[in-house]
């Protein structure tokens, strides 16, 4: 069974960082890629980060380019994403999602809420 789960969410000040943990289990994380996307209330979900299975490539949104920092641990089978200078409109449900074939696995979401 494919498991995603997330962690490290929570409140935080504008300027304040936080780590995003996603840990997996019951595929062979090193094949494939991960991303992170977010939702914000009234809107859609956007994809904010992507990194390719070996982690050698990745891809932000141009919102948070600079602020934010996707990796991973393919010994851990775990995805990370670093958020720093966080502001008030970074405020969503973040989702880790594995690259499947398929439609892919996402996580149950982790809520970051930044305010002051």
């Amino acid at each position: 069974e494919v498991r995603l789960v997330e962690s490290g969410g929570g409140l935080v000040q504008p300027g304040g960082s936080l780590r995003l943990s996603c840990a997996t289990s019951g595929f062979t994380f090193s094949n494939y890629a991960m991303s992170w996307h977010r939702q914000a209330p009234g809107k859609e979900r956007e994809m904010v980060a992507h990194i390719i299975n070996t982690g050698s490539k990745t891809m932000y949104a141009d919102s948070v380019k600079g602020r934010f920092t996707i990796s991973r641990d393919n010994r851990k089978n775990t995805v990370y994403l670093q958020m720093n200078n966080l502001k008030p409109e970074d405020t969503a449900v973040y989702y880790c999602f594995a690259r499947l074939p398929g439609p892919g696995y996402w996580g149950q979401g982790t809520q970051v809420t930044v305010s002051s």
